[in-house]
């Protein structure tokens, strides 16, 4: 049966604040003021929007995991590099966001901070897509095979990774050219980059 009542208003609240959380922190970061923007926008107190939260970070590693759902959803597969690429310029045009992504992805290495069972779930599922994508390209003879599917998974996140810190002090970096960058070393030597194109995109 479903529950209805205070729960669900405020599970419906809590969806409200994380969506407008997603706006603000997109363009403006999540510190000082923006959250009290946060608040404003949904009719509530910074101690009124706390209050659906159990803390600052458990409400920032909300935030972080409504990013990979909406990301989730218009990505709902990994299919090529084009998939991969696009995930990457979202980044780029929600400077405030990977800036939360980053500071996060440091805070989490902290066993008791909410981000860590965070990225503890995220990043395996990130590289099993990318395994699932590599052994596809290596069987169609598009990706080099001397090296395992799982450890170029490993290689290929901490390449969109390592890129958005870079680009968070430079913002003239192209993030989308490592990903062309490394798609280009993957191939056989046989191919031309042309040939690494997923024509399934």
């Amino acid at each position: 049966m479903a529950k209805r009542g205070p729960y669900e208003k405020g599970e419906a609240k809590r969806r409200e604040i994380l969506e407008a959380a997603l706006e603000i922190f997109a363009q403006e970061g999540y510190r000082g003021t923006s959250l009290r923007k946060v608040a404003a926008r949904c009719n509530l107190s910074l101690p009124g929007l706390m209050h659906y939260f159990e803390s600052k970070e458990d409400l920032l590693t909300q935030v972080l995991r409504a990013r990979d759902d909406t990301a989730r959803t218009r990505h709902p597969q990994l299919t090529g590099p084009d998939s991969y690429r696009a995930i990457v310029r979202e980044g780029a045009s929600t400077p405030g966001l990977v800036e939360l992504f980053v500071s996060m992805s440091a805070a989490a290495s902290d066993p008791d901070h909410p981000a860590h069972t965070h990225f503890g779930e995220r990043y395996p599922a990130i590289r099993g897509e990318i395994v699932r994508y590599l052994r596809r390209r290596m069987e169609e003879g598009a990706v080099r095979s001397d090296i395992t599917p799982e450890r170029l998974a490993v290689v290929l996140v901490a390449v969109a990774d390592g890129v958005q810190l870079q680009w968070l002090t430079d913002r003239s970096m192209d993030m989308e050219e490592p990903i062309n960058d490394m798609m280009a070393l993957l191939a056989p030597p046989s191919l031309t980059p042309a040939d690494t194109a997923d024509t399934a995109d």
